[in-house]
Order: structure tokens, then sequence, then C-alpha cells
């Protein structure tokens, strides 16, 4: 494994028929972290880490580990693992006959590569199933086979493409706390990509959140899921209720119920310029004095998610303990250190 203190990308930049699929991505990535790399489809994520696995040319930028360059080196030269999606094994050889294939590849001594191989097998315990057929396994069986194969060859840096994405909702979960404990085991730097924030949340050190191939915000998961940078972020990261208006301060004058509320600029935003409010639905109380009736109920267990309608139209998402059926009157609150206010783009309603 070549060890590396940081991984530096430089204004990668990847183009497709004159169209930027990625632009201006910098950053660095220290040894051991955890990177999710986050948005929705179409906004650059896999791009970026086919750029990173060398998958992919640069149309501008440059990606160094340390003092070397790696984007000018193929794919096999560069001594990272992926972990696709699709998972990718070879369906006419055994779990073990595919985890040992990077290490065949690599000219690695016959014992050296049979110790490795089970260790790696182990790891992921898959050790009653090493002479089975991809084809014998469950999907999450498979993943675990994907990622065992990835990491025998001890790469610098684990790229995973969404590997999660093809499991169930139990095997998503599984697969989470498996995927971060060798992580941790292993001592791995790993880049991942997904669209699932709750994935991102839970698995990655820090977050980079793109849209329409340029970095919106990288921070910590707590620092984008608490503070968005702009509304983008807040409304991919939960933050259903956007509300437009007119910002006065701290407050916000609602279109076009005219309801004044009060929250947290996370930027200056000009008097009697347009703004858009945000705020999530669990954070929506119902001891305020907005008056609403209920439309929509759905059941989730131990919550209710609600949808309700002010008098002067204003649309409201809420969770909440609380059991309401449709034509209840409730009064929603906002509280100000939950309701951020956010200048309006110039796409954004006014």
């Amino acid at each position: 494994m070549t060890r590396f203190d940081r991984l530096r990308l430089d204004g990668v930049t990847r183009r497709f028929g004159g169209a930027d699929a990625l632009t201006g991505l910098s950053m660095e990535i220290r040894r051991g972290e955890f990177i999710a790399l986050l948005g929705p489809s179409g906004c650059g994520k896999s791009t970026a880490l086919n750029c990173l696995a060398g998958l992919l040319p640069l149309t501008e930028g440059s990606i160094w580990r340390d003092d070397t360059r790696l984007d000018t080196l193929p794919p096999e030269r560069r001594g990272f693992g992926m972990v696709f999606q699709n998972y990718a094994l070879f369906p006419h050889m055994s779990v073990q006959k595919n985890v040992s294939f990077g290490l065949q590849m690599q000219g690695v001594a016959r014992a050296e590569a049979r110790r490795r191989t089970a260790e790696a097998i182990r790891l992921v315990h898959l050790e009653e199933h090493a002479t089975k057929l991809p084809g014998q396994l469950s999907g999450g069986q498979q993943q675990r086979v994907a990622i065992a194969r990835a990491v025998v060859i001890e790469p610098s840096l684990v790229l995973m493409d969404e590997p999660l994405s093809n499991l169930d909702a139990k095997l998503r979960l599984e697969m989470r706390t498996e995927i971060r404990r060798l992580h941790q085991t292993l001592g791995l730097t790993t880049v991942y990509v997904t669209h699932d924030q709750e994935e991102a949340l839970s698995l990655a050190d820090r977050l980079v959140v793109l849209r329409d191939g340029r970095v919106q915000q990288i921070g910590t998961p707590e620092q984008v899921h608490t503070r968005p940078a702009n509304r983008h972020v807040a409304d991919f990261m939960g933050y259903r209720n956007l509300l437009a208006g007119h910002a006065d301060g701290a407050r916000l004058t609602l279109d076009p119920s005219g309801v004044r509320v009060t929250g947290t600029p996370v930027e200056p935003v000009p008097d009697g310029t347009p703004a858009v409010a945000a705020i999530r639905p669990e954070d929506i109380s119902l001891d305020g004095d907005l008056e609403a009736v209920v439309e929509v109920v759905e059941y989730q267990g131990r919550e209710f998610t609600v949808e309700a309608r002010t008098p002067g139209g204003l649309v409201l998402h809420l969770r909440t303990g609380q059991r309401l059926t449709p034509g209840d009157q409730i009064k929603a609150g906002f509280p100000p250190d939950r309701l951020l206010i956010f200048p309006s783009a110039p796409a954004d309603p006014a």
C-alpha cells in the first residue's frame, strides 16, 4: 500500500460534449478520513469518483497524492480499490477467487495471497461461503465480496460508488454498519458516493454536497445538517419547508400570506429583498399562533407526517407524535433558532 498524508484535488473539471459535468472541484482528503460525496442524481458525484479512479480523464485541473501527481497515471497505477454499485463480480469464480483476483494481478506470492484472501473473507464474515459462486449468494453477501476484493489489495484509498443502493432497507442498515466498522478497523481512507442523506450522515467524517457539478458545501455531518450553506443544500438535507418571502433583518414576511416569522439569517439579507425561510418538518411546533388546517396525515410508526394549509394558502409539512386527522385545526410555531433565512437565488420563487 502506498501511504499518503494528503490527497488533493485542484480545480478538477470534467466536460462532456461542451457541458461541464463537474466544475472546479478543489478539496483535500486526509489519510484515514471517510468522505461522502452527496447530492441528487446528475450532480457530478459519480463523475468526481471516476475522475479520482482514473476511469475518466480530466478536462482541467489535477489530482495529487502528497507530491505525486495522479491524474496522469492509469487506474492500475494509482493503488486504489473500488466498490461498484452493481458489485461487478466474476460470476464463474468462487468468492475466494473473486477476492484474490487483484492480488494475482499484482503478482503477490501464492502463500501471501492465500493468507490475505482468507483474512479479507474473515473480515466480511463470509468464511462459510468462500467456495460458493456469486449467484449462490444474497445481494448483501455479494456486496461483502466486492468490499473484500477492494480491501484485500491494501489500497491507499477505497472508492465506493453507491454500494448499497441495490439492497433492501434492512440490508442497507446492516451493510452501513459493516462499512464503517471496516473503515475503522483497517484504518482505511474512503470516498463514498451516495444520494442518501441518512447514509452520508451516519458514515462520513466530512460531506461534500454537490449540485449541477459544483460544490455547494464541505463540512462535518453536523455542520451540513444544522447549518446548510444555502437553500439548495437545505432543501436536499431535509428542510422540506422552503417558504418564500421578503426579508427585514431577522424577520421575514411570507408570500402570499403576509405572515411574519423570525429566524436566523445564514448570511446577511438586505431588507426588502426576496428571501427564503427553511425549517425541517420535525422543528415546527404545535403551540404557535399560525392557524392551519390539516389536509394529509401519513402514519410513520411513532410519528405522523402531516401536511397542513393556512388560510392564506401557505402549505406546511410537519412531523409530530400527536395523532391528527384531516380537517383538524392546528396552530403552528417556528422556533427562531431552527428557522434559517437565505437570500433567494435568481431562480428561486420570490
